[in-house]
């Protein structure tokens, strides 16, 4: 009976959408926009999802008007009481890949895509960006001005999402995390209210939204801080897995920093490296490194050949395949760099942070190489492991945020599983695997001394916890902010799949 009343609910407040906001923001099933919408996910698995509804809203005051409207239909009798469940998924970039976190089946999905606007403020310091935007496009915008903001190094990823997960860019050893750069947010509330938030106007709620996910209201505008940036020398360089022990010194040895009396040591601050470990199916197994240095006017130039930084010479100096090292704009960097998660394929992620150790590193590949007889027959199998270092000057920076890492002193590393398939009849093969690899990782974490539990929030799989691996300081931060701008618990309620508070 609560299902069927549920139901009824849900197609009463898609009519009352309707009446309210127009066909121009509510597609229903069958009309070329839902279909548009629903056809372009990085995930597959979010593709098939079918919600009763996708709005489209331009501006703040839609997003409001939708809230106002959907949400008093699901609203309880009494302010103490809990929203119905109505599930309600809000789309950024659609890259975020948990199953029914962007997207929902017989919901309603709020697509964020039109509030993609890019304006640079006259003083050059500040961009106002749309949720909607994705990074390739701020990038391609920013470039010809000579100016950066540090976002997404994949240019498909959406600016939305990741900024209020944390955000990892090629610049965080200088500017930190891509939420450390968010310095005013324009949120709309539960109840329609539409906040700007910034260190004069509910600074709570800006530290709160600045790794807090999507727990406490629709971020309908950024404004970031930008940095002087030209050209960027990067790219990817393909080895052969033969070299692992030279990558694994190499890279343990870049990555390692300690923070004392106010100083970075021992980290490049203009470097940047995402080392992988992938195995493709028809193809095999190869190392690839993603390498970034951000200060081109550093470089050398002999003709028409660039040498490369002298922190990636111990990389560079084994056997290699082939390459793609030039000189570029981030803007190209950042499409080549998206080019190899391509959207449509399912998908599966899974995250785990530990120390740089030598040992620690070299544990990872064995882990990984032995997973790979589990997983080398499923059709289309892309199974890489990324190790990204996470120096400990990114935790440093003068903004605060609610990842919970600012009393870390050395480096990290985060370790991610990125799997991709073509079957839904692998999926659980696919996932059992992964959670076998990771339970290994991480006991040989434990056993080695190596272990964080930073859960980093855009890598993490549905079954993870992110925001309760940020420390009972920050967790309380967040659930009083929320307390505060949702006292219903309506965003809790009401999205399922986003990663929750801590109860």
């Amino acid at each position: 009976m609560a299902d069927l009343s549920n139901a009824f609910k849900l197609s009463n407040c898609g009519q009352a959408l309707l009446a309210k906001l127009g066909s121009d923001v509510v597609s229903f099933l069958g009309t070329t926009v839902y279909q548009s919408s629903n056809e372009t996910y990085f995930s597959k698995q979010n593709s098939d999802l079918q919600p009763h509804c996708i709005l489209s809203p331009r501006s703040a005051q839609e997003v409001s008007d939708i809230l106002t409207t959907a949400l008093p239909i699901f609203k309880p009798p009494h302010a103490s009481d809990r929203f119905e469940y109505c599930p309600i998924a809000i789309r950024s970039g659609g890259h975020f890949f948990p199953t029914g976190s962007s997207n929902i089946e017989n919901g309603i999905t709020i697509d964020l895509r039109h509030l993609n606007s890019i304006n640079v403020h006259e003083d050059q310091q500040i961009v106002s960006i749309g949720p909607g935007a994705t990074w390739g496009d701020v990038y391609a915008k920013l470039d010809p001005l000579h100016l950066s903001v540090a976002g997404a190094r994949a240019a498909q990823v959406g600016v939305g999402g990741i900024s209020v997960g944390g955000g990892i860019s090629f610049f965080s050893t200088q500017h930190g995390w891509t939420c450390d750069s968010l310095i005013r947010a324009e949120v709309v509330l539960s109840d329609g209210r539409i906040l700007v938030a910034d260190e004069e106007n509910h600074p709570e709620l800006l530290i709160a939204l600045r790794g807090g996910g999507g727990n406490l209201g629709i971020v309908t505008r950024l404004d970031f801080r930008m940095f002087k940036q030209g050209l960027v020398w990067g790219g990817h360089v393909f080895q052969s897995v033969e070299t692992i022990e030279g990558q694994i010194k190499a890279l343990s040895a870049m990555s390692t920093e300690t923070f004392h009396e106010g100083q970075a040591r021992g980290y490049d601050e203009n470097a940047a490296i995402i080392m992988s470990f992938g195995f493709a199916a028809g193809r095999g197994a190869v190392v690839v490194n993603n390498m970034v240095y951000a200060d081109s006017d550093s470089l050398e130039k002999d003709g028409e050949k660039v040498k490369p930084p002298g922190t990636f010479q111990p990389f560079l100096e084994l056997p290699q395949i082939f390459d793609t090292l030039r000189v570029a704009p981030l803007h190209d960097i950042s499409i080549e760099l998206g080019s190899y998660s391509p959207s449509g394929k399912r998908q599966l992620r899974l995250v785990t942070t530990h120390d740089t150790l030598e040992t620690m590193l070299n544990a990872v590949y064995q882990r990984w190489n032995t997973s790979l007889d589990s997983i080398r027959n499923v059709p289309g199998i892309v199974w890489a492991v990324s190790l990204e270092p996470l120096p400990a000057a990114l935790y440093k920076q003068a903004t605060k945020n609610s990842l919970g890492l600012e009393e870390t002193n050395n480096s990290l590393m985060i370790t991610l599983l990125s799997a991709t398939w073509d079957n839904p009849a692998d999926d659980v093969k696919v996932e059992r695997t992964a959670k076998t690899l990771f339970a290994a990782i991480e006991e040989d974490s434990h056993r080695l001394g190596a272990h964080h539990p930073f859960i980093y929030l855009n890598y993490a799989a549905p079954w993870q916890d992110p925001i309760a691996s940020y420390g009972s300081e920050s967790i309380e931060r967040i659930r009083r902010v929320s307390r505060e701008v949702d006292p219903q618990g309506a965003f809790f309620r009401m999205m399922p799949s986003r990663f929750k508070i801590p109860e």
